[in-house]
């Protein structure tokens, strides 16, 4: 209330010049004391904003339907949820759909899904925009995302060494793909294999352990379509410590092994 006074005063003893100067037809009219400044940030233009142009790729002209083994598990999935809450089933079947087509989701893969499960598109664009496993672009036969959060930048050899390794080997940089459309690099935030760090995650695989020349092999493999066996690329075969396993190092007793005999 207090405040409201003071400000109430100030326009008071304004009023008498206001009054004076729009008499005169003065342009010059005396501004109250107390101004408060008001302030907005610029406006930036950004090429990573979520917004759809249509291009000769990607627009709803292009027909896109689920085939006839997708259209099953899409059913199956959508059997899961209440008919009243089918619309539950958007992110499965985005991901579903993002598969069939060669691992990206286009605005037609968008506008079937919400057909499908009777949505108003804007609702699926919005959950297709908002989660960053859906690609928005094509991406390449082989999808690199490799994790430079800070464990897997700390651990083994660190991964700068290993994004160096495939930017050098791949001649691309993050967010680009190869002229053979067989690879696509981007960096991602922590993977969740941390106590096997640096990793890189290759469509839905996992490859731990990394070093500059395991990555590079990997690629090369991979390019000639030759299978990588996914998990550390070093002599672990899961979690354990680098040094070698400390626990559970040989068989567990059974049970009664350890029980006092009895006595007849």
């Amino acid at each position: 209330m207090a405040a409201l006074r003071t400000s109430a005063r100030t326009l008071l003893r304004a009023a008498p010049s206001l009054a004076t100067a729009a008499a005169s037809g003065s342009s010059r009219i005396a501004a109250p004391t107390a101004v408060r400044c008001l302030s907005t940030s610029s406006a930036r233009a950004s090429d990573a904003l979520f917004v759809h142009r249509d291009t000769d790729y990607n627009n709803p002209d292009i027909p896109f339907e689920f085939n006839a083994e997708n259209l099953k598990m899409a059913k199956e999935i959508i059997g899961y949820y209440p008919p009243q809450y089918k619309k539950a089933a958007v992110i499965p079947l985005l991901d579903l759909g993002q598969r069939q087509n060669s691992g990206w989701t286009s605005i037609s893969v968008m506008n079937y899904v919400a057909k499908l499960l009777e949505m108003p598109p804007m609702r699926v664009y919005e959950v297709a925009t908002f989660y960053t496993m859906f690609n928005r672009e094509p991406v390449g036969k082989h999808f690199l995302q490799l994790c430079t959060t800070t464990p897997c930048m700390l651990g083994g050899c660190g991964s700068t060494k290993i994004l160096h390794a495939i930017q050098d080997h791949l001649k691309i940089k993050p967010g680009q793909t190869t002229d053979d459309k067989k690879f696509t690099l981007v960096e991602v935030e922590c993977l969740g294999a941390c106590a096997n760090a640096p990793m890189v995650q290759i469509n839905d695989d996992y490859y731990e352990d990394l070093t500059p020349e395991t990555m590079v092999n990997i690629l090369d493999k991979l390019a000639k379509g030759e299978k990588v066996k996914p998990g550390p690329q070093s002599a672990r075969h899961s979690s354990e410590a680098a040094a070698g396993r400390t626990a559970l190092t040989s068989e567990p007793y059974g049970p009664g092994q350890h029980c006092v005999p009895e006595f007849a």
